[in-house]
This record gives structure tokens, C-alpha cells and sequence, in this order.
């Protein structure tokens, strides 16, 4: 069960599609890291903050799934959630829907290790967490 939650808009570029009319299958991820970056930056913690504190969340598993088409112009809205996968690793959540009709266009998730800058593992650190996991539970 998601811990934080933050929904925005965003306009699908013509550099997004592809042949086909539609959103290049790639692009979905790259709209997850818009969601997990907009859903941090509304706790207060913009990457920059969160990579200045000395932690690093590095991808360690993504799953998407295509349920429809965006095509260019299309506005787009995407929320992405939040909660702890475990003691150490933070899994985001994200749903994309067309933002005039609902229809759905991707969900999935992704979850990320906390690490140093060299990349081993560490302990969350309580003041991230507790941006994440504002009650205190844990999955």
C-alpha cells in the first residue's frame, strides 16, 4: 500500500513518438522517473537534495505495462506513489492516463536500493524514509 502519493500533468513530445502514432515503448520509463522525480520534489526532497545528503537510489527492477496510446500533443497525467519494499529499497508506483478522458496508457513500478555515492548498499536514512513512510510503517 502506497505510503505518498503526487499527480501532475505532462505534454507528450513529438520526440516521444514513434511510426506507429503512438508513445515509443521506452518513453514509459522515462515518464516513471518524471513521476518518482515530481513525487520527491513534493516531499520536499528534489534528487539533487536527496544526491547532496550522500544517498543514491539506483534502479534495481522495472516492470511496465501498455494499456493504450498517447500520441503527440496528448496531455498526460501521472501519479506515482511511494512506499518501502522491504527495509531497504523504496518502490514507486506509477499510473499514466490520458488526462481529458482517463483512459489508461502505461502502469507499473520500479524499485530502488539506498546507497552511497560508490554505490554500496546502506541503511535508509530516517529523514528520507520518513518523507517516504510519513506514519512510520513498513511493508
Amino acid at each position: 500500500m502506497p505510503d505518498v502519493s503526487h499527480t501532475f500533468q505532462l505534454r507528450v513530445r513529438y520526440s516521444e513518438t514513434d511510426q506507429m502514432g503512438t508513445f515509443y515503448n521506452s518513453r514509459a520509463l522515462e515518464w516513471f522517473e518524471c513521476g518518482r522525480t515530481e513525487l520527491f520534489r513534493s516531499r520536499g526532497l528534489p534528487y539533487t537534495e536527496i544526491e547532496r545528503r550522500g544517498v543514491c537510489l539506483p534502479l534495481v527492477e522495472a516492470h511496465v505495462e501498455y494499456l493504450g496510446r498517447a500520441r503527440y500533443d496528448d496531455l498526460l497525467e501521472i501519479t506515482a506513489s511511494a512506499s518501502m519494499s522491504g527495509k531497504a529499497r523504496v518502490r514507486c508506483d506509477v499510473s499514466i492516463r490520458h488526462a481529458e478522458t482517463g483512459a489508461a496508457v502505461a502502469r507499473g513500478y520500479t524499485i530502488h536500493a539506498f546507497t552511497n555515492p560508490e554505490g554500496k548498499p546502506i541503511r535508509p536514512p530516517a529523514w528520507l524514509t520518513g518523507a517516504i513512510v510519513p506514519n512510520g510503517s513498513h511493508s
